[in-house]
């Protein structure tokens, strides 16, 4: 049976494009998971980074250049040539936009890992990064495109003006997100409290808002210019460990000297047993108020970090009672004493006689 060369050549652009695309596998599990395997051997991360970021695409370009040799093998009309040409370089030139967008983001969050305190790990800075990749990866677009770009360049800069009027709030907070991101303030990871009564840990910092995750697992949504100006108390700056203070008070019949001694003893035991708590540290106690029914004294505690202060409170209220109990020392509840004076008392008895 002769061969029939027309069916033969409608398999050519299939096995081009099928080639192609086995062509990328191959690579990929083979030649980039090789040179991975190399890359984890170096001291330097970023030889990882830049391998990684091949998987998947490296399958993509050798798919798309099968594409382009089944379109070079069926040999179309000129015209319709030259489009396919340039929507191959389109997506070509696109691709590799998205390779260097997916590099920056990997670069950014290693060094935001390795210099924790000068770079915090933010999507602010990724963001900024993929839209100025992406912005030269358009222009280079219309440019292979033979799309002048200097007129569509002047325009941008003569609508920049009405762009930013129309854009304040956004600008705003975009601006201010970097400027508390590169203050080292407040990171992702604090427990900051605002002056407004919002206080959590700090999840995130993007271009627009800052996340905010309460204890009850809720999330505040802050825009930054609004954090940029608040009044915040940062519970981890200069350091997360922070002195706890506990209002006790005793009874004017207590032997105080006893006090301090009971009390000092179980809140060190706190210290050393309590997760939590800071053991080296030395726990005292300051009187500081003759109140109306006690005298008023504070414990002075550490703890790791601000979440800490809660199960320490808790178990040390608990075993301070206990022992209190056991010591006969008596946190006395409010008592008022009436004094009346004798004729105001005889005449408040006949009156109530009387009714």
């Amino acid at each position: 049976m002769p061969f029939d060369f027309p069916a033969l050549k409608m398999f050519i652009p299939a096995f081009f494009v099928l080639g192609g695309l086995l062509a990328g596998i191959v690579l990929e599990k083979m030649v980039i998971a090789g040179i991975h395997r190399m890359a984890r051997r170096t001291k330097w991360q970023g030889d990882e980074i830049i391998i990684g970021a091949f998987y998947r695409i490296i399958i993509f370009w050798c798919f798309l250049g099968g594409v382009y040799g089944a379109v070079f093998a069926v040999s179309p009309a000129p015209n319709i040539q030259r489009l396919l040409d340039k929507i191959l370089l389109v997506i070509a030139i696109l691709s590799v936009t998205l390779f260097f967008m997916r590099l920056a983001e990997s670069f950014i969050n290693l060094y935001a890992e390795k210099a924790k305190g000068v770079l915090p790990s933010t999507t602010l800075f990724v963001n900024i990064a993929r839209a100025f990749i992406l912005i030269i990866g358009l222009l280079v677009t219309l440019q292979a495109l033979n799309i002048p770009i200097m007129p569509i360049l002047t325009a941008l800069g003569v609508g920049g003006l009405a762009v930013a009027l129309a854009l304040q709030d956004t600008l705003s907070n975009l601006f201010s997100g970097v400027q508390v991101i590169v203050s080292r303030q407040i990171r992702p990871g604090d427990y900051v409290r605002l002056s407004s009564g919002e206080e959590g840990y700090v999840t995130d910092i993007n271009w627009r808002n800052t996340a905010i995750q309460a204890l009850a697992d809720n999330t505040y949504v802050i825009p930054n210019a609004k954090l940029a100006s608040a009044i915040v108390i940062n519970y981890n700056l200069p350091e997360p460990e922070m002195s706890v203070l506990v209002q006790v008070g005793v009874s004017y019949d207590s032997d105080l000297d006893k006090v301090e001694q009971v009390t000092v003893e179980v809140a060190k035991q706190v210290m050393n047993e309590v997760p939590g708590g800071v053991p080296e540290f030395e726990p005292f106690i300051r009187y500081h108020t003759f109140a109306d029914f006690s005298i008023n004294f504070s414990v002075i505690l550490r703890v790791k970090e601000f979440i800490d202060q809660y199960p320490v409170k808790h178990e040390f209220i608990k075993r301070l009672h206990e022992r209190y109990s056991k010591e006969g020392i008596k946190i006395p509840f409010p008592i008022r004493t009436v004094h009346l004076a004798k004729g105001i008392g005889e005449a408040t008895a006949k009156s109530v006689a009387e009714r």
